[in-house]
């Protein structure tokens, strides 16, 4: 049965170690710098409680016959992949901004493991079954799941065991109760989540079938010896009138240090088994791509509006060149938007009899969507023009000395009010030109994986053979550039 917002703010008041400021965090939920993003996961709880989003946000078990989220169940048919796609919609049209690490993108790292059992059952028949039940757990109590991903990796030209050995994360010993780990792990989230898939990072393992370092499982962030030091965050650094987005879905990063944390037998993934550490970092992504990218669409849209109203208030619009730069925003839109959209017509199916989004378009997608989202941010900001970065704050535009001289400059006509212009150029700062707005230019660059990995899944899922076998005919070459084969 899925929580209320009231039930996931307790959850985390769980006497967790959180720092951030150089001090300890008394009350996550209510603290200044988190508040606002856990109101964000807490609002997506009530919106599948709520008569008017329950359909959209949530499915009714046909053998329990309780309601559960959309965004855990196991995608199994295209319907699923529609109504996933329908519900993340909904949640970003109600932020009015873009979350990412709010659970639906991170749990469908956990099918990517559904789908290997086999290589599990090489470890431990346990292992298998320890998935299998995490995921069940994942769709009857929709517990807020994040996915810790990245080391701090120390010196990458030294193998892990060469160096400080706490710099990948890694089993110390084992008790009758489970494996004991130390080390380290950044996570977006982590501070105000209930568990995270900690697996390794694309590393050397130490280059052993054996490795401590190659070890996967699921975190219960309330474990004793977790500590999290917090990034400041863009909350409560200026008022919200002036930067809408940073006050609203700023999602805090932590490094989460492991000071020899105990995970139970019953949460082990796989440990000690490079293969299977392999395998999850090859299809880690197969399914979580999907809702990833489709955050891209929602920026894309941001930056379209943003740029359009600017025009349009300034009578710009008509303007050829104007036309252009709305129309290359436009392509990068539907770029995005056709290759998720074929991600679902041409699903196929997985190892594990799920359905997954058709792999070589979905990578495509995502390669498109963040390589260029650079040049898509500066085509907007041009459009946007300067006004974005030298306008007054709201609490200028409100003194009474100098609010006369703003309302006659900010003014243009009956229809474009000072207020709706400040309004304005405020949203269009904090998408492109603030301190957020770089944030997150490169939190979606390498969310997922570096740019050289999101290439790499893409040559790994793409069909070589029919361009290879298209020239080899066109240009009558013989069998013996293939070895021989027909």
């Amino acid at each position: 049965m899925i929580r209320t917002g009231d039930e996931y703010r307790e959850s985390i008041r769980d006497g967790r170690e959180v720092w951030v400021d150089g001090e300890r965090v008394k009350d996550v939920a209510d603290h200044p710098m988190f508040k606002p993003i856990v109101e964000v996961r807490a609002r997506i709880y009530d919106l599948a409680h709520e008569e008017a989003t329950q359909d959209a946000m949530t499915y009714v078990d046909p053998e329990s016959g309780e309601r559960n989220a959309i965004a855990n169940k196991l995608p199994r048919t295209q319907q699923d992949w529609l109504d996933k796609r329908a519900a993340v919609d909904l949640v970003l049209g109600d932020t009015r901004g873009v979350v990412t690490r709010v659970g639906d993108e991170t749990i469908g790292e956990m099918w990517s493991l559904f789908d290997g059992q086999d290589v599990l059952n090489e470890v431990d028949p346990r292992f298998s079954e320890n998935i299998r039940r995490h995921l069940d757990r994942s769709v009857r109590e929709d517990p807020f799941h994040v996915s810790a991903n990245t080391d701090p990796k120390g010196d990458r030209s030294k193998a892990p065991q060469d160096q400080d050995p706490d710099m990948l994360l890694h089993v110390v010993k084992e008790t009758d109760n489970g494996i004991v780990v130390r080390g380290a792990k950044y996570e977006t989230a982590a501070a105000y989540s209930n568990q995270a898939f900690t697996k390794p990072t694309i590393a050397n393992w130490g280059n052993s079938e054996l490795s401590d370092y190659a070890v996967g499982f699921v975190l219960d962030m309330g474990a004793p010896g977790l500590k999290y030091i917090s990034r400041n965050g863009f909350a409560g650094r200026a008022p919200s009138a002036d930067y809408p987005l940073a006050n609203r879905v700023d999602e805090v990063e932590s490094l989460v240090v492991f000071d020899n944390v105990e995970i139970p037998w019953e949460d082990v993934l796989f440990y000690r088994h490079t293969r299977a550490a392999t395998f999850i970092r090859s299809t880690l992504h197969r399914y979580s791509a999907f809702p990833f990218v489709q955050r891209t669409l929602h920026l894309a849209d941001l930056m379209i509006g943003s740029a359009l109203w600017n025009v349009k208030q300034s009578g710009l619009e008509k303007q050829q060149a104007v036309q252009e730069k709305l129309a290359q925003l436009a392509c990068y839109r539907e770029t995005i938007n056709a290759h998720l959209t074929a991600a679902i017509s041409l699903a196929e199916p997985s190892p594990g009899g799920l359905l997954m989004p058709n792999q070589s378009l979905l990578y495509t997608g995502r390669v498109m969507a963040l390589s260029q989202l650079p040049a898509m941010m500066h085509i907007a900001r041009e459009l946007c023009g300067g006004q974005i970065c030298i306008t007054p704050d709201a609490a200028t535009f409100a003194d009474p000395d100098v609010a006369p001289w703003l309302e006659k400059f900010y003014s243009i006509n009956d229809n474009w009010v000072a207020d709706d212009r400040r309004k304005l150029l405020a949203f269009a700062r904090d998408l492109l030109n603030s301190d957020y707005a770089g944030h997150r230019l490169t939190f979606q660059l390498f969310a997922q994986s570096p740019p050289f990995a999101q290439l790499a899944a893409v040559y790994r899922n793409f069909d070589f053979d029919g361009p290879l076998g298209l020239v080899k005919a066109a240009a009558g070459l013989s069998n013996n550039v293939d070895g021989g084969a027909a």
